[in-house]
């Protein structure tokens, strides 16, 4: 990979001091949000599925072959609480734009913990639907905000030779923030009375309160603060990130860089809404779309299926312990995420995408295969069925969970990177919501429900053909470029005519500063050389 003291945009390259690995430790704790987004998510499948919460929140039946407890919610309602929070969250991320230029990515971040701890007051004390229904919206609020900002201030403040590798740090939190969700779960179903789904509900205060009071002694990220017009003040962040003083020539250099591929791009396009749509010289339109398509088809993976609707799946299909199923198939999702981490910045984002939706499609028309041609009697059958939704699982959390987030951190100008990475990771949570929402109607095998159940992952096999079309078309290989080489590789060449380009930007170590005159047939012309 280019490396040397003057690697631009994604950081500080292989020359700079070994204290570096402390900006590096600065942007992985950042990650840690993920837990807040992941634990949100996770804890209601459990929650919903406990006696105490059903008999506070649902309606009582005497239909105990359906309904063991006693107690139900109908699939409208159960839509209701699963969905309600991702929609919370498309408006949080919509927010995230005007809240992270505004406010900056740091402040913005701790904003978000409190939203969300005024969400998780409304849960815990809630007695009745329409108050907890209101607090999984403001919770969303702040998961939205986060959702939106970590990303961003990660890929804008970590050095580039491991930002894919810090950005995927942020899923690994949100699988271990779903696992944890499932361990506590576990831990208090069987309680007695509110505390069985109280405790997992209040736990939340504890990872907002981590999150806020450690952004607190991080720095700003410097390309918001150059943005600003902040320049000493940019310098002294970017001089904690690297491990340099502020003064040094290679934060100088670093500053300078930056500020000169801010000019390009406001020469280039604007900084509205608008014009993250417009079919300018540096593709912005292209680059704003393939985001939004991104985060939308890793949804359409059907990933979330299993994280929302994973207990009552399970148990529909005959499974005797649902609860410790959803566990192991969290444990699946949290350690196959680490070789997702190892292998971005070897393998590359593209490749890993490609496999990944390969991988998934062929497991989940498998198991649609195995769930409609055995009964919920057949023990082996059973096994089989979970053994293929592991490695459905297991190829998710090594490609697209991590990578589309990467790729959208990666892959937008300064100028509108908010706007941009807002509008992406909204998609992210309207599908989210969409798919929440319909999940019942589409499984349930009750009055008003198509009653698909297993046969619903026909829908999602389908759905992993489309991720793997779609990123051969339209995502390029940013590998080892730094975050303004990427926006200069959009500019000289469409995304599937990439490769020569990248070669010769990491080759060279070209920089903003360098590209000035240099177009599409110079690089094609020196690609011989590469």
């Amino acid at each position: 990979m280019a490396g040397g003291p003057a690697a631009t945009g994604g950081g500080i390259g292989a020359d700079a001091p070994k204290n570096k690995f402390a900006g590096i430790l600065m942007t992985c704790f950042a990650a840690f949000g993920g837990i807040l987004f992941g634990y949100d998510t996770g804890v209601i499948s459990g929650v919903k599925e406990m006696t105490p919460w059903l008999c506070t929140f649902g309606e009582t039946t005497t239909d105990l072959d359906r309904h063991p407890s006693g107690c139900f919610i109908g699939s409208s309602t159960e839509s209701l609480v699963v969905s309600i929070l991702s929609a919370g969250t498309f408006f949080g991320a919509l927010l995230g734009s005007p809240v992270g230029d505004y406010l900056g990515r740091k402040w913005g971040i701790v904003l978000a913990c409190l939203v969300f701890c005024v969400g998780v007051v409304m849960q815990t004390a809630a007695t009745a639907i329409p108050l907890f229904v209101v607090g999984r919206v403001f919770a969303g609020l702040g998961v939205g905000l986060v959702s939106c900002l970590i990303p961003m201030y990660q890929s804008e403040c970590a050095p580039k030779w491991i930002r894919g590798a810090v950005v995927a740090l942020y899923q690994w939190a949100i699988t271990i923030g779903i696992f944890l969700a499932s361990i506590v779960n576990n831990a208090t179903k069987d309680m007695e009375g509110h505390t069985s789904w109280r405790i997992p509900t209040a736990l939340q205060f504890a990872w907002a309160g981590i999150l806020a009071l450690g952004m607190l002694a991080l720095p700003e990220s410097p390309r918001w603060l150059i943005k600003r017009g902040r320049d000493a003040d940019a310098a002294r962040a970017l001089g904690r990130l690297t491990g340099l003083p502020a003064t040094d020539p290679v934060v100088e250099l670093e500053i300078a860089d930056i500020k000169t591929n801010m000019r390009a791009e406001a020469e280039m396009s604007g900084s509205t809404y608008a014009d993250c749509f417009k079919a300018s010289k540096n593709r912005m339109g292209l680059r704003t779309w393939t985001g939004v398509l991104l985060q939308g088809w890793q949804q359409l993976t059907g990933i979330n299926f299993i994280f929302y609707y994973g207990t009552t799946f399970f148990r529909n299909s005959g499974i005797g312990n649902p609860f410790t199923v959803s566990i192991a198939t969290n444990v699946v999702n949290v350690v196959m995420t680490l070789p997702g981490i190892y292998l971005i910045e070897r393998v590359g984002r593209r490749k890993l995408l490609l496999y990944g939706a390969a991988g998934m499609c062929i497991c989940e028309f498998l198991v649609a295969i195995v769930g409609v041609t055995i009964s919920t009697d057949n023990l082996v059958g059973q096994r089989v069925l979970i053994a293929f939704v592991c490695i459905y699982i297991a190829h998710f959390a090594a490609t697209w969970g991590p990578i589309a987030w990467v790729v959208c951190g990666e892959i937008f100008p300064l100028n509108i990177r908010a706007k941009s990475m807002s509008l992406s990771v909204a998609s992210n949570w309207l599908w989210n919501f969409a798919i929440g929402y319909a999940t019942p109607y589409l499984v349930n095998k009750e009055p008003g429900s198509a009653g698909l159940e297993v046969k619903v992952f026909f829908i999602w096999g389908s759905t992993c053909l489309g991720c793997f079309l779609f990123t051969y078309f339209f995502v390029p290989e940013t590998k080892g470029l730094s975050l303004e080489q990427i926006d200069m590789m959009y500019t000289l060449t469409p995304p599937r005519q990439a490769g020569p380009v990248r070669k010769r930007l990491m080759a060279e170590d070209i920089h903003a500063s360098d590209s000035q005159g240099m177009d599409k047939t110079d690089i094609h012309h020196e690609d011989n050389k590469v």
